[in-house]
Protein backbone atom coordinates (compact mmCIF):
# COMPACT_ATOMS: atom_id res chain seq x y z
CA UNK A 1 0.00 0.00 0.00
CA UNK A 2 2.79 2.78 0.93
CA UNK A 3 4.44 3.83 -2.49
CA UNK A 4 6.88 6.23 -2.50
CA UNK A 5 7.25 9.99 -4.01
CA UNK A 6 9.34 10.13 -6.77
CA UNK A 7 12.01 12.08 -6.25
CA UNK A 8 11.96 15.27 -7.97
CA UNK A 9 8.51 14.44 -10.03
CA UNK A 10 7.00 17.87 -9.85
CA UNK A 11 3.54 16.54 -11.34
CA UNK A 12 3.02 14.68 -7.97
CA UNK A 13 4.27 17.05 -5.60
CA UNK A 14 1.35 19.28 -7.17
CA UNK A 15 -0.75 16.12 -6.76
CA UNK A 16 0.36 15.81 -3.11
CA UNK A 17 -0.37 19.76 -2.43
CA UNK A 18 -3.23 19.61 -3.85
CA UNK A 19 -5.14 16.42 -1.91
CA UNK A 20 -3.65 17.71 1.40
CA UNK A 21 -5.52 20.93 0.93
CA UNK A 22 -8.19 19.38 0.21
CA UNK A 23 -8.19 17.28 3.30
CA UNK A 24 -8.57 20.61 5.47
CA UNK A 25 -11.53 20.40 7.62
CA UNK A 26 -12.88 23.16 9.80
CA UNK A 27 -13.08 21.82 13.17
CA UNK A 28 -10.64 18.87 12.61
CA UNK A 29 -7.14 18.02 14.46
CA UNK A 30 -4.61 20.43 12.88
CA UNK A 31 -2.77 17.92 10.35
CA UNK A 32 0.30 18.20 7.95
CA UNK A 33 -0.85 21.61 5.62
CA UNK A 34 -0.21 22.37 2.50
CA UNK A 35 1.80 25.18 4.14
CA UNK A 36 4.14 22.41 6.09
CA UNK A 37 5.10 21.01 2.70
CA UNK A 38 5.41 24.36 1.27
CA UNK A 39 7.84 25.50 3.81
CA UNK A 40 10.00 22.71 3.51
CA UNK A 41 10.42 22.94 -0.41
CA UNK A 42 13.03 26.41 0.62
CA UNK A 43 14.98 23.37 0.52
CA UNK A 44 13.85 21.97 -3.15
CA UNK A 45 11.26 19.81 -4.38
CA UNK A 46 14.56 17.14 -4.82
CA UNK A 47 14.04 17.45 -0.82
CA UNK A 48 10.80 17.27 -0.14
CA UNK A 49 10.06 14.31 -3.04
CA UNK A 50 12.77 12.39 -0.85
CA UNK A 51 10.99 13.06 2.35
CA UNK A 52 7.58 12.36 1.42
CA UNK A 53 5.72 8.22 1.42
CA UNK A 54 2.36 8.84 0.06
CA UNK A 55 -0.60 5.82 0.36
CA UNK A 56 -3.23 5.40 -1.94
CA UNK A 57 -6.66 2.94 -1.79
CA UNK A 58 -7.98 1.86 -5.22
CA UNK A 59 -5.19 4.44 -7.00
CA UNK A 60 -6.74 7.64 -5.33
CA UNK A 61 -4.52 9.50 -2.33
CA UNK A 62 -5.68 8.54 1.15
CA UNK A 63 -2.56 9.64 2.99
CA UNK A 64 1.01 11.51 3.11
CA UNK A 65 3.73 11.32 5.61
CA UNK A 66 6.60 13.77 5.37
CA UNK A 67 10.09 12.62 6.80
CA UNK A 68 10.81 15.79 9.10
CA UNK A 69 13.04 14.33 11.79
CA UNK A 70 9.97 11.94 12.55
CA UNK A 71 6.84 11.09 10.11
CA UNK A 72 4.27 13.74 10.28
CA UNK A 73 0.51 12.29 8.58
CA UNK A 74 -1.90 14.02 6.84
CA UNK A 75 -5.12 11.80 6.16
CA UNK A 76 -7.93 12.25 3.97
CA UNK A 77 -11.28 12.18 6.23
CA UNK A 78 -12.65 9.03 4.24
CA UNK A 79 -10.14 6.92 6.21
CA UNK A 80 -10.66 8.36 9.71
CA UNK A 81 -12.79 6.00 11.15
CA UNK A 82 -10.94 3.16 8.62
CA UNK A 83 -9.47 0.23 11.31
CA UNK A 84 -8.21 -1.95 8.51
CA UNK A 85 -6.28 1.05 6.90
CA UNK A 86 -5.05 2.08 9.96
CA UNK A 87 -4.02 -1.06 11.00
CA UNK A 88 -1.79 -1.61 7.54
CA UNK A 89 -0.18 2.13 8.03
CA UNK A 90 1.03 1.02 11.48
CA UNK A 91 2.25 -1.73 10.03
CA UNK A 92 4.22 0.20 7.55
CA UNK A 93 4.96 2.90 10.19
CA UNK A 94 6.23 -0.17 12.82
CA UNK A 95 8.47 -2.14 10.68
CA UNK A 96 11.73 -0.13 9.52
CA UNK A 97 12.77 -2.42 6.73
CA UNK A 98 9.58 -0.95 4.76
CA UNK A 99 11.75 2.78 4.59
CA UNK A 100 8.80 4.76 6.46
CA UNK A 101 10.10 5.16 9.97
CA UNK A 102 13.29 3.82 11.44
CA UNK A 103 13.83 2.13 14.84
CA UNK A 104 12.43 3.93 17.67
CA UNK A 105 11.36 6.58 15.35
CA UNK A 106 8.31 9.15 16.22
CA UNK A 107 5.12 9.47 13.91
CA UNK A 108 2.89 12.83 14.51
CA UNK A 109 -0.69 11.77 14.08
CA UNK A 110 -3.26 14.18 15.50
CA UNK A 111 -6.00 13.35 12.94
CA UNK A 112 -7.38 9.88 12.20
CA UNK A 113 -9.13 8.51 15.26
CA UNK A 114 -8.65 4.82 14.42
CA UNK A 115 -5.10 5.44 13.37
CA UNK A 116 -4.56 6.80 17.23
CA UNK A 117 -6.37 4.25 18.59
CA UNK A 118 -4.09 1.66 16.33
CA UNK A 119 -1.05 2.76 17.72
CA UNK A 120 -1.90 3.05 21.29
CA UNK A 121 -3.02 -0.31 21.13
CA UNK A 122 0.03 -1.43 19.75
CA UNK A 123 2.48 0.09 22.17
CA UNK A 124 3.04 3.47 20.98
CA UNK A 125 4.07 5.66 23.71
CA UNK A 126 3.34 9.78 23.60
CA UNK A 127 6.01 11.55 22.97
CA UNK A 128 6.50 15.70 22.40
CA UNK A 129 3.56 17.54 23.43
CA UNK A 130 2.37 20.66 21.10
CA UNK A 131 -0.34 22.92 21.83
CA UNK A 132 -2.61 23.79 18.33
CA UNK A 133 -4.58 27.10 18.44
CA UNK A 134 -7.32 28.37 16.09
CA UNK A 135 -8.74 32.03 15.56
CA UNK A 136 -12.14 32.01 13.35
CA UNK A 137 -12.05 34.28 10.46
CA UNK A 138 -15.85 35.25 10.28
CA UNK A 139 -15.31 38.56 11.37
CA UNK A 140 -12.62 40.85 9.85
CA UNK A 141 -9.27 40.95 11.81
CA UNK A 142 -8.04 44.14 13.77
CA UNK A 143 -5.80 46.44 12.21
CA UNK A 144 -2.22 45.96 13.55
CA UNK A 145 -0.93 49.49 13.61
CA UNK A 146 2.12 48.82 11.80
CA UNK A 147 3.49 49.03 8.21
CA UNK A 148 3.22 45.94 6.58
CA UNK A 149 4.81 44.66 3.49
CA UNK A 150 3.81 41.87 1.69
CA UNK A 151 5.74 39.15 -0.85
CA UNK A 152 3.58 36.98 -3.21
CA UNK A 153 5.07 34.86 -5.80
CA UNK A 154 4.28 37.62 -8.61
CA UNK A 155 5.68 40.59 -6.20
CA UNK A 156 8.88 40.69 -4.92
CA UNK A 157 10.31 43.54 -3.93
CA UNK A 158 14.26 42.47 -3.59
CA UNK A 159 14.59 44.62 -0.19
CA UNK A 160 11.75 43.02 1.04
CA UNK A 161 12.69 39.45 0.33
CA UNK A 162 15.97 40.85 2.29
CA UNK A 163 14.43 41.66 5.17
CA UNK A 164 12.22 38.52 5.55
CA UNK A 165 14.99 36.57 5.32
CA UNK A 166 17.01 38.91 8.00
CA UNK A 167 14.28 38.66 10.70
CA UNK A 168 13.78 35.05 10.13
CA UNK A 169 17.43 34.79 10.83
CA UNK A 170 17.26 36.81 13.65
CA UNK A 171 14.07 35.31 15.06
CA UNK A 172 15.53 31.40 15.16
CA UNK A 173 18.78 30.30 16.08
CA UNK A 174 21.05 28.73 13.98
CA UNK A 175 18.99 29.25 10.66
CA UNK A 176 19.92 29.09 7.53
CA UNK A 177 17.06 30.69 6.02
CA UNK A 178 18.79 32.34 2.92
CA UNK A 179 17.35 34.60 -0.44
CA UNK A 180 17.66 31.45 -2.61
CA UNK A 181 15.51 29.17 0.26
CA UNK A 182 13.24 31.84 -0.08
CA UNK A 183 12.60 32.03 -3.67
CA UNK A 184 12.93 28.19 -4.17
CA UNK A 185 10.00 28.56 -1.48
CA UNK A 186 8.03 30.97 -3.15
CA UNK A 187 8.24 29.17 -6.79
CA UNK A 188 6.55 25.92 -4.83
CA UNK A 189 2.61 24.73 -5.85
CA UNK A 190 1.92 25.34 -2.37
CA UNK A 191 3.27 29.38 -2.21
CA UNK A 192 0.34 29.68 -5.33
CA UNK A 193 -1.84 30.31 -2.25
CA UNK A 194 1.05 32.15 0.01
CA UNK A 195 1.63 34.93 1.10
CA UNK A 196 5.15 36.25 2.97
CA UNK A 197 4.19 39.23 5.53
CA UNK A 198 6.99 41.51 6.90
CA UNK A 199 6.65 44.11 9.74
CA UNK A 200 8.18 47.52 10.31
CA UNK A 201 8.85 49.98 13.31
CA UNK A 202 8.18 53.38 12.87
CA UNK A 203 11.64 53.78 12.45
CA UNK A 204 11.73 51.67 8.86
CA UNK A 205 13.39 48.42 11.20
CA UNK A 206 12.28 45.21 10.46
CA UNK A 207 11.17 43.73 13.52
CA UNK A 208 8.51 41.02 12.23
CA UNK A 209 7.61 38.28 9.78
CA UNK A 210 6.13 35.29 8.80
CA UNK A 211 4.31 33.02 5.80
CA UNK A 212 0.64 32.30 5.78
CA UNK A 213 -0.44 29.51 3.51
CA UNK A 214 -4.10 29.10 2.81
CA UNK A 215 -5.22 25.66 1.53
CA UNK A 216 -8.08 27.17 -0.57
CA UNK A 217 -11.35 29.10 0.13
CA UNK A 218 -13.50 28.27 3.29
CA UNK A 219 -10.80 25.92 5.00
CA UNK A 220 -8.29 26.61 7.84
CA UNK A 221 -5.19 28.55 6.56
CA UNK A 222 -1.77 27.63 8.52
CA UNK A 223 0.94 30.50 10.11
CA UNK A 224 4.58 28.40 8.97
CA UNK A 225 6.76 30.04 10.94
CA UNK A 226 6.82 33.56 12.74
CA UNK A 227 9.25 35.00 14.16
CA UNK A 228 10.18 38.63 15.70
CA UNK A 229 13.26 39.96 15.00
CA UNK A 230 15.57 38.72 18.59
CA UNK A 231 16.72 42.69 18.56
CA UNK A 232 12.87 43.92 18.55
CA UNK A 233 11.15 42.03 21.01
CA UNK A 234 8.81 42.93 23.86
CA UNK A 235 7.70 45.49 21.79
CA UNK A 236 4.33 43.99 20.75
CA UNK A 237 5.78 43.32 16.95
CA UNK A 238 4.71 39.62 17.21
CA UNK A 239 0.90 40.32 18.00
CA UNK A 240 0.90 42.83 15.40
CA UNK A 241 2.74 40.22 12.69
CA UNK A 242 -0.03 37.92 14.24
CA UNK A 243 -2.94 39.52 13.56
CA UNK A 244 -1.30 40.81 9.87
CA UNK A 245 -1.32 37.04 9.10
CA UNK A 246 -4.77 36.39 10.23
CA UNK A 247 -5.87 39.44 8.41
CA UNK A 248 -3.72 38.62 5.10
CA UNK A 249 -5.15 34.76 5.34
CA UNK A 250 -9.21 36.00 5.89
CA UNK A 251 -8.70 38.05 2.24
CA UNK A 252 -7.41 34.66 0.97
CA UNK A 253 -11.01 33.26 1.84
CA UNK A 254 -9.61 31.18 4.66
CA UNK A 255 -12.17 30.26 7.18
CA UNK A 256 -9.63 29.91 10.00
CA UNK A 257 -5.99 30.80 10.78
CA UNK A 258 -4.28 27.99 12.58
CA UNK A 259 -1.10 27.09 14.26
CA UNK A 260 0.67 24.81 16.35
CA UNK A 261 3.01 25.23 18.59
CA UNK A 262 5.29 22.99 21.28
CA UNK A 263 3.35 23.06 24.38
CA UNK A 264 7.23 24.05 26.20
CA UNK A 265 6.94 27.55 24.27
CA UNK A 266 4.65 29.32 26.87
CA UNK A 267 5.95 32.52 25.66
CA UNK A 268 4.66 31.87 22.18
CA UNK A 269 1.34 30.11 23.36
CA UNK A 270 0.93 33.42 25.07
CA UNK A 271 1.56 35.60 22.13
CA UNK A 272 -1.10 33.32 19.93
CA UNK A 273 -3.82 33.38 22.68
CA UNK A 274 -3.16 37.45 23.30
CA UNK A 275 -4.05 38.05 19.28
CA UNK A 276 -7.45 36.24 19.62
CA UNK A 277 -6.48 32.51 19.15
CA UNK A 278 -8.26 29.84 20.91
CA UNK A 279 -5.83 27.57 22.68
CA UNK A 280 -6.73 23.73 21.96
CA UNK A 281 -6.53 20.47 24.13
CA UNK A 282 -2.40 19.32 23.64
CA UNK A 283 -2.01 16.77 21.17
CA UNK A 284 1.09 14.63 21.51
CA UNK A 285 3.25 12.33 18.73
CA UNK A 286 3.78 8.71 18.97
CA UNK A 287 7.50 6.89 19.62
CA UNK A 288 7.35 3.75 18.14
CA UNK A 289 7.42 0.89 20.74
CA UNK A 290 11.52 -0.54 21.73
Amino acid sequence: MAITVSPGSVATLDEVVEAVASWQQEGAPVQVHPGDLGWNTSLGTQHLADELRVWRRDGRLVAIGMADGLIRLALAPEVDEDEEFAARLVDDLSDPARGVLPAGGSVEARYGAALRRVLERRGWTPDESWTPLRRSLAEPVEDVGRRVEMLDAGHAPEQVVLDRVAVHRAAFVGSTFSVERWRAMAASASYRRARCLVAYDDDGHAVAATTVWSAGERRPGLIEPLGAHRDFRGRGHGRAITLAAAAALRELGASSVTVCTPSTNTVAVGAYVAAGFEQLPEVTDFRMPS
